[in-house]
């Protein structure tokens, strides 16, 4: 739950789930290394793969269906089970794979994302224990679901595709709109002078908004889930970092002013968060119109972050932390410290 409450975890694009911030902790939590979480991974996305676009767009969150499963196999990997019992315990988190979009910009999102996990690890020590499950519960939930069991392909690495790294906290669907509109008010100025902004337009497919369901936000979880919030912070903020998603930074007065300039215009269809392309227009004061367009923001596969961008993403996560001197520059954490240093940090 800590890990996801943020939102600033990584995304697999092909089936629309937050991969690391269920198969870590997994791993962690069952001193299973790198190998559990692969083993986790690997069937997360390829049973969210297989979940496909239609479930996510019905209103599933796919990151605890897919999830559950996932924690479950990679936890019952960590437990050095056989292949039967790690089946077992993905039959038996079966009741456990839910979560819907409806949670998102609420504690829900979050909390159910950390049941999942939960009920991942629950499901391999009962395996491990001897409870008995049909396997088969899991491709008859998958079909229950939406989902098409003939379309889990075990092939290739283990997480096909890549993973997308966000650079700013907040809903993926948010990064390519944040991040062209940041660009175009660097390049022109913009952001010296955000009060003369007059109208917002932005034209993008349907697909690509389908998690934005907030669209006049009073707090700082609703506005990761905010279009019109999100572009109101890429004019008035340098950074769109954490302390733009706070209580405070929503319900200041010209942010208020500049999401209810915003006009969304929105293509139809769309099967991917990605979809097309999403193009910005703000029109000022003086009559000046400004546009840009961009398809992949910084930080999706397409577009790898650089060092620079993980480092400062980096910062804003520890910013305000007094780290002890035995944890070290956080820079230098690795896998196999990451355990005890969060034990330490988180409460």
């Amino acid at each position: 739950m800590a890990g996801h409450v943020l939102d600033f975890d990584d995304l697999h694009m092909p089936s629309t789930t937050h991969v690391s911030v269920v198969c870590v902790p997994t791993a962690l939590a069952t001193d299973g290394g790198a190998r559990a979480y692969l083993a986790a991974a690997g069937v997360m996305a390829r049973l969210g793969t297989a979940l496909g676009w239609r479930h996510y767009s019905a209103g599933w969150h796919a990151t605890c269906t897919a999830g559950a499963p996932a924690a479950a196999a990679g936890a019952a990997v960590a437990l050095g089970l056989p292949a039967k019992r790690i089946a077992a315990a993905m039959a038996l988190a079966v009741p456990a794979a839910g979560g819907v979009q409806r949670a998102f910009g609420t504690d829900a999102k979050s909390l159910q994302v950390g049941f999942a996990v939960e009920a991942g690890i629950r499901a391999a020590r009962l395996a491990a224990a001897g409870a008995r499950a049909d396997p088969a519960a899991l491709d008859a939930w998958l079909g229950l679901v939406g989902g098409d069991p003939s379309a889990v392909d075990p092939s290739g690495p283990s997480v096909p595709n890549g993973l997308a790294i966000k650079l700013y906290p907040c809903c993926y669907a948010l990064q390519r709109p944040i991040n062209v509109l940041a660009e175009l008010s660097a390049l022109s100025g913009l952001s010296a002078d955000p009060a003369a902004v007059r109208r917002i337009v932005l034209r993008t497919p349907e697909a690509t908004v389908l998690p934005l369901i907030h669209h006049r936000p009073e707090d700082g979880l609703q506005g990761k889930f905010s279009l019109e919030y999100a572009a109101a912070a890429a004019l008035l903020d340098t950074y769109a970092g954490f302390g733009s998603f706070t209580d405070e930074a929503v319900r200041r007065d010209e942010a208020r002013r500049l999401v209810s300039l915003v006009e969304t215009k929105l293509e139809p269809g769309g099967d991917w968060l990605l979809d097309g392309e999403l193009e910005a227009e703000v029109h000022m004061a003086d009559g000046t119109v400004l546009r840009a367009r961009q398809q992949f923001p910084p930080g999706s596969p397409a577009r790898p972050p650089t060092a620079e961008q993980l480092g400062a993403k980096l910062a804003d996560c520890v910013r305000g932390l007094a780290l002890p001197t035995r944890d070290g520059d956080p820079g230098t954490w690795t896998w196999d410290n990451a355990a005890t240093t969060l034990r330490r940090q988180l409460p």
